[in-house]
């Protein structure tokens, strides 16, 4: 009996967490897996690039977990450079492009693993052949930005548009590289991952980094000098501009899929199962490229991170090799670093929280990571959501310094499994003043949501 053959669109976090799961339940001579990837590496770290554009971390062969070399003694042969440019799911078969040589392949495959991932927005007037203009998704992006950096005539100024995780931390980078920057956001707060007054904290934070952050821009256009960006026009001004870097979000990279025929859900992304599984059977999909469930509200929404990748790509490949796994869903935690600025966030803003239908009550406490008389010793601001019926935990945000930012998985477990903040204010958690005030942040937020359900 010939093996069975998984094709898998995609070399990053979910692709090949998938590929290697597969293989791993099952030998070479029962599966065989060939994984096309359209650019030059495999599973790394996109999150990185901007610590490595800051010169914090080597590049871009520190940020690969694991290259097409490796892959392939563990018998998955990967395609880097090669395009999937169409899926027929009637015939079984996909169509491949090979970049360098021109060739255009047809692939047979009885299972399909979809795990393209995410593009960056790029609106119409970021759309010029001038070069200095960038998007950061991928490995070769960071390449391209480096570059660019090192080029002739080299850059002084830079105009970072969006304020968001990536626009903040690419900001934070082109500081580091002697770059007078300016970071544009069309909102009136930098991060609108977390509330308004959370976002003020980190806008007073990034100004004194020496960026110029200006909120409620809006771009309307690019300006361009012998082939090369020159400036970023906005409603407020034209703004000079030798590099420009799109910090605007991403979208789901699911063109494809549709014009397979796939189900995609509101946001453009792939809608599986549990365990993975897209459309009648054969088809799984992983990674950015998907909509997971909101497990908070219960609604399906697109939160691109390399951890939901890697665990939506494990569940796949182990479903794949004959196993049983599912991808229950996540409570949209995540955490960021701007210099020695923590910014952290769990489960539902207050906006979010609004929209979901929630009455709730907010608790905001200042405290410090350490206890107050211990060296070292920096203030912290956490703010609480809880239900007011229920008083069950429903998001948790912290900006501060360090061992701030950590802290939000204590939060994050708590929202994993329904607590009440009242029940929170129990924990035993772990005191020694190198590491906590006797009363942790974490408690004494609890506590102070937990008098605020009682005031109300």
């Amino acid at each position: 009996m010939d093996p069975v053959r998984l094709i898998v669109i995609g070399g990053d976090a979910a692709g090949m967490s998938a590929a290697s799961q597969a293989r791993k339940r099952r030998g070479r001579e029962d599966l065989e897996i060939l994984a096309f990837e359209r650019g030059d590496f495999t599973s790394y770290s996109a999150c990185g690039i901007p610590y490595w554009i800051g010169g914090l971390v080597e590049g871009p062969d520190g940020l690969i977990a694991r290259d097409p070399a490796a892959f392939r003694e563990a018998g998955i042969e990967v395609r880097t450079g090669h395009e999937v440019t169409g899926i027929d799911l009637d015939s079984r078969t996909v169509t491949v492009r090979d970049l360098a040589g021109g060739r255009v392949l047809r692939e047979g495959f009885d299972e399909l693993v979809y795990a393209a991932g995410a593009t960056p927005v790029r609106p119409v007037w970021a759309q010029t052949p001038a070069g200095g203009v960038f998007g950061v998704q991928t490995l070769g992006d960071g390449a391209a930005v480096d570059a660019w950096l090192d080029s002739t005539p080299k850059p002084e100024t830079a105009v970072v548009i969006g304020a968001g995780y990536i626009g903040v931390e690419m900001a934070e980078a082109l500081i580091r590289r002697g770059l007078r920057v300016t970071c544009v956001e069309k909102a009136d707060q930098p991060m609108s991952t977390v509330d308004p007054d959370m976002g003020a904290l980190v806008a007073e934070a990034v100004r004194k980094l020496g960026i110029d952050l200006r909120t409620g821009v809006t771009v309307q256009g690019l300006e361009t000098r012998e082939d090369r960006v020159s400036a970023v026009v906005t409603d407020a001004g034209t703004l000079p501009a030798d590099i420009v870097v799109l910090g605007l979000g991403v979208r789901p990279n699911t063109e494809l899929a549709e014009a397979a025929g796939l189900p995609l859900g509101s946001s453009g992304g792939l809608v599986p199962d549990l365990r993975q599984r897209v459309g009648d059977g054969g088809v799984w999909a992983a990674g950015d490229c998907t909509e997971v469930l909101h497990l908070v509200t219960g609604r399906r929404v697109h939160i691109p991170l390399g951890t939901h990748a890697n665990k939506q790509g494990r569940v796949a490949g182990i479903n794949i090799g004959g196993g049983y796994a599912t991808f229950p869903g996540v409570i949209g935690t995540g955490i960021t670093k701007i210099c020695d600025l923590e910014v952290a966030r769990t489960g539902l803003t207050s906006r979010e929280a609004s929209a979901a239908g929630y009455r709730f009550v907010t608790a905001t406490v200042e405290s410090t990571n350490r206890a107050g008389y211990f060296p070292g010793a920096v203030p912290m601001t956490i703010k609480l959501i809880a239900e007011r019926d229920t008083g069950l935990l429903l998001g948790a945000q912290i900006v501060g310094r360090t061992e701030a930012a950590k802290r939000i998985d204590a939060f994050a477990v708590a929202l994993w499994n329904r607590m009440t903040v009242t029940e929170m204010t129990a924990l035993d958690l772990g005191y020694a003043p190198p590491y906590a005030p006797v009363w942790d942040p974490v408690l004494i937020a609890a506590r102070k949501a937990g008098e605020a359900l009682s005031a109300g």
